[in-house]
């Protein structure tokens, strides 16, 4: 049984928006549905107005397209649907051809944990078409949230310059899937544990937690109460001390600590959750060190995020441990992705047409082809990527064009180490790839983001990664544009 099998038990095949039910329904009565497409699932910018971003969501997807079925109780809602008329949306055969539907495209996508870049493809899904427009959907909503998330992380962890983070995001993320896959993709980016209990069930994640401030609350002296819960948890005694006055708080936490000691149990730290942060961590370091508790680390949560974390870095606040919340299970700052699915070909005779989508704005003009990226590396790190067609790759040297200024172009050395970042996960709606445990998606983080120039990684103006279309993929597309511009506008005249 999947993860989405085990969190609801039922199909998720409606999860989907109605008009791709409806394109799927227009393609079977037109005789279309088998002819063979291909749809990339790309984004325009990174978010965080960063340099880079995460891919994450993958083995969500991979469980998705594995058990898509529609079932009896799906294919009834679906006929008990009405169009403006009153009479049934779809035809009783289309709901048959439904029921009879199985998974059989080949997908190729980029591992989870790799750095990636605008309009380089995420996902590319080759099958029959109305099939393939099935899936837009649930792969946006699965790749879309995860992937800012996992970079937001990243960012975080950055900023952490090394230090623990710890996720503390579930009472304020986007219900309990929000909450989960936030977790999930806050894990892979680098968090070192969650709050999230049902998360770290689920996915193997540390958990971690302190106390409230309600804790404290129930008790006349604040002391008392740290007492009490140094009785119950002696093993987890990270005392919250802002309730009242923070300093105080701290001190107080040191009579506890030593009276601890005595039971032959150490405390872990101490939590602060308001106030000066730079100058309340320095004076409760100070406390605690005179005390003879240089092992209790100060923790600090309050509305964090990379900005505010590199902030008190820089004022060399006393945080040894850091508690984010909000600002990364909402991608506070930027929520979603923005991430697209666009046709690039469909097969006619055996043969691949190219398609484009125009627009007046540069960035939304869609790329034609079977595309695959490739990554060029030197000794220092990543060099460049170039997005390519599989079908006709460059005979000689490799060379890219970047797609929102042609002028702009990058030759790359020939023989330079390189590697092809789609790599294949199903063949004909067979599995042929086993999604990494968590571990190994962290690990990748660490060594893509080690690959990139450090202005990449910078919060403020980062350095552009250079990112273009391989020199004879950038002609075919102009010359689809043209032709499609043409033809336009000899439909309009």
């Amino acid at each position: 049984m999947s993860l989405l099998s085990e969190l609801y038990g039922h199909s998720l095949a409606l999860l989907t928006d109605l008009y791709q039910l409806t394109m799927a329904h227009a393609c079977w009565k037109s005789g279309l549905a088998e002819r063979e497409a291909v749809f990339h699932l790309f984004f325009r910018k990174h978010p965080f107005e960063g340099g880079f971003t995460v891919a994450c969501g993958l083995e969500h997807a991979v469980a998705y397209m594995q058990e898509l079925r529609f079932g009896e109780a799906d294919r009834a809602y679906l006929e008990s649907l009405a169009g403006a008329d009153g009479k049934p949306l779809f035809d009783r055969g289309f709901l048959e051809w439904l029921g009879r539907l199985a998974f059989s495209c080949d997908v190729d996508a980029v591992p989870e944990g790799t750095v990636v870049f605008p309009q380089e493809p995420l996902v590319r899904v080759k099958g029959p078409v109305a099939l393939c427009q099935l899936l837009e959907t649930p792969l946006l909503n699965l790749v879309n949230f995860q992937t800012p998330i996992a970079t937001k992380a990243a960012r975080i962890c950055l900023a952490a310059r090394g230090q623990p983070v710890l996720e503390f995001g579930l009472r304020r993320a986007q219900g309990i899937d929000g909450a989960l896959s936030a977790s999930r993709a806050a894990y892979a980016g680098g968090c070192a544990a969650t709050s999230n209990v049902l998360a770290g069930k689920l996915f193997g994640i540390p958990v971690r937690g302190t106390h409230a401030h309600s804790w404290v609350m129930l008790f006349d002296e604040e002391k008392e109460a740290f007492r009490q819960y140094a009785r119950a948890m002696p093993n987890n005694c990270v005392f919250l001390v802002d309730t009242y006055n923070t300093l105080d708080g701290v001190r107080r936490t040191v009579e506890v600590g030593k009276w601890l000691r005595e039971q032959g149990q150490e405390m872990v730290g101490v939590r602060l959750d308001s106030g000066d942060l730079a100058y309340l961590s320095s004076e409760a370091r100070k406390i605690l060190d005179e005390a003879g508790f240089p092992e209790a680390a100060v923790l600090a949560s309050n509305d964090l995020d990379e900005h505010t974390i590199e902030s008190l870095k820089d004022q060399h606040a006393a945080i040894a441990v850091w508690g984010v919340g909000t600002r990364l299970v909402t991608g506070h700052d930027e929520p979603a992705l923005g991430g697209v699915y666009k046709l690039g070909a469909v097969r006619e005779d055996g043969v691949w047409r190219y398609r484009v989508k125009l627009s007046e704005q540069a960035a939304k003009i869609s790329n034609p082809g079977v595309l695959q990226v490739r990554r060029f590396s030197h000794e220092r790190g990543f060099e460049a990527d170039a997005i390519y067609d599989e079908e006709r790759p460059p005979a000689g040297p490799w060379a890219i064009v970047d797609p929102l200024d042609p002028t702009r172009r990058k030759q790359l050395a020939q023989g330079a180490p390189c590697e092809d970042l789609l790599v294949p996960v199903f063949r004909a709606g067979r599995l042929v790839y086993e999604p990494p445990p968590l571990s190994r998606i962290r690990e990748r983080v660490v060594a893509q983001l080690a690959g990139l120039h450090s202005g990449v990684k910078r919060f403020l103006n980062p350095h552009s990664y250079p990112v273009g279309l391989e020199e004879s993929l950038h002609e075919t597309k102009t010359q689809f544009v043209m032709q499609a511009r043409g033809s336009a506008g000899r439909q309009g005249s």
